[in-house]
């Protein structure tokens, strides 16, 4: 169990006897149905300690997980679907901050409460751990210790290359995002895409017009394919590539 005597508790699914708590803010978010942790197939350390020590919770699509400013006391890894993290700022427009698949881990934050409000972009199911669990394990387990310190310098540096890219043409853009896509997915050359073109406008800094018209011009060049709205097809990767710088 998760346990937090201070906060509302959702009621456990119909199939299931064991109620998990989790912080649920009390303006909009509607409770999650929750599932025990059944195995710990995972394979690093970390993973597995995660798994024995969290709960499976259940969010259906645009439900949310946590809110901007709310209490950091968790730490969240995908199990399946996807999860994006965004702020609204102060002129009302959303601006995306990443987008979370299965086997990643969001929510890790140096700061008492979180700076982003995540979101299920699909279905999805998310382990939830106590920080303090977490770090308490990292304070005795040094391989725990240097994955966090891993997934850390790996979050920052994503979030480095973000900032300069907002710097580029839009082209240079949507080619990165794609190849980023493609490694994260590790598909081939096809990408599912879990996000709208709008979570992608939102992420890239582009209007949903741009990155629309930006897709067909690259499919004109023989770059890519578009079979459908989510799925992309890379056709020619040093040409992405040499966008990408």
């Amino acid at each position: 169990m998760l346990p937090q005597p201070a906060i509302r508790t959702a009621t456990a699914s119909a199939t299931h006897s064991d109620t998990f708590r989790r912080p649920i803010p009390a303006r909009t978010t509607p409770p999650a149905a929750r599932y025990p942790v059944q195995g710990t197939a995972a394979q690093t350390p970390l993973a597995q300690s995660m798994h024995l020590m969290g709960a499976v919770m259940s969010y259906p699509r645009n439900t949310e997980i946590f809110g901007e400013d709310e209490h950091a006391d968790y730490v969240y890894k995908v199990i399946s679907g996807s999860v994006r993290t965004y702020k609204i700022l102060n002129d009302g427009r959303r601006q995306i901050g990443g987008f979370y698949m299965p086997g990643d881990i969001f929510g890790l934050q140096f700061a008492d409460e979180h700076t982003f409000s995540a979101e299920a972009i699909t279905d999805a199911k998310v382990l939830v751990v106590k920080r303090s669990a977490v770090t308490g394990l990292a304070g005795r387990d040094g391989a725990v210790a240097r994955e966090l310190f891993d997934i850390s310098s790996r979050e920052l540096r994503r979030m480095q290359n973000r900032v300069l890219l907002l710097i580029k043409s839009a082209q240079e853009r949507v080619a990165s995002f794609l190849l980023e896509m493609a490694e994260r997915v590790a598909a081939g050359n096809v990408v599912e895409l879990p996000m709208s073109r709008q979570d992608i406008a939102d992420y890239l800094g582009l209007t949903i017009e741009t990155v629309s018209r930006t897709l067909t011009c690259l499919e004109s060049a023989a770059a890519i394919e578009v079979p459908t709205s989510r799925r992309i097809v890379l056709r020619n990767r040093s040409a992405l590539n040499r966008l990408n710088g």
